[in-house]
């Protein structure tokens, strides 16, 4: 789908961090963290897909600034989305990676309740968002490379969905861990 570079471009990303992690420890705050993340991935990853990522961090990042209790974090996705929604025009079922995010941030808002288990909220949203990628292997692009492709062509589903759901099992495998 697209133009064909989706694993491309995370893979550098991949690399991208991996290197910037060995040069030194991250920022310990989550708003400089995903600030960084932002600069890091817009200056690194190429692409349409790192200027989206960065987008989504940079505004992810400002419900941070006053702390990083777990309904911030279910904000900071909510502000991450609506960053990408207005600069990137896609809207969740336009089959691209905000499908994934979308269903993620759903599973997400639960980290509002007082009760609330990261783990476990994060585990669900992890479910949600790889379930939302593999959904839209049946639908229709509305926006993103994929749309100019005639939807007959398109049987696997959208790789920037994919992507995103394997980056966030990647972050709930590594607080598990």
């Amino acid at each position: 789908a697209g133009d064909g570079d989706c694993g491309h471009t995370h893979a550098r990303a991949a690399q991208a961090i991996q290197e910037w992690v060995r040069a030194g420890p991250p920022p310990a705050a989550p708003a400089q963290l995903l600030s960084a993340l932002a600069n890091l991935l817009l200056e690194k990853m190429g692409g349409s897909s790192g200027v989206l990522y960065g987008l989504f961090l940079t505004a992810a990042a400002r419900p941070l600034l006053g702390g990083s209790n777990l309904p911030a974090w279910a904000d900071a996705v909510d502000a991450g989305i609506e960053a990408m929604q207005r600069y990137g025009g896609a809207a969740p079922g336009d089959r691209t990676m905000l499908d994934s995010l979308w269903a993620a941030a759903q599973a997400l808002h639960a980290l509002r309740s007082p009760d609330a288990k990261l783990l476990p909220v994060l585990a669900a949203a992890v479910q949600s968002a790889e379930a939302a990628a593999e959904a839209t292997s049946t639908m229709e692009a509305g926006a993103g490379r994929a749309s100019y492709i005639s939807s007959a062509r398109l049987l696997q589903p959208d790789p920037g969905a994919v992507a995103v759901a394997a980056v966030l099992r990647a972050v709930l495998e590594g607080l598990q861990g």
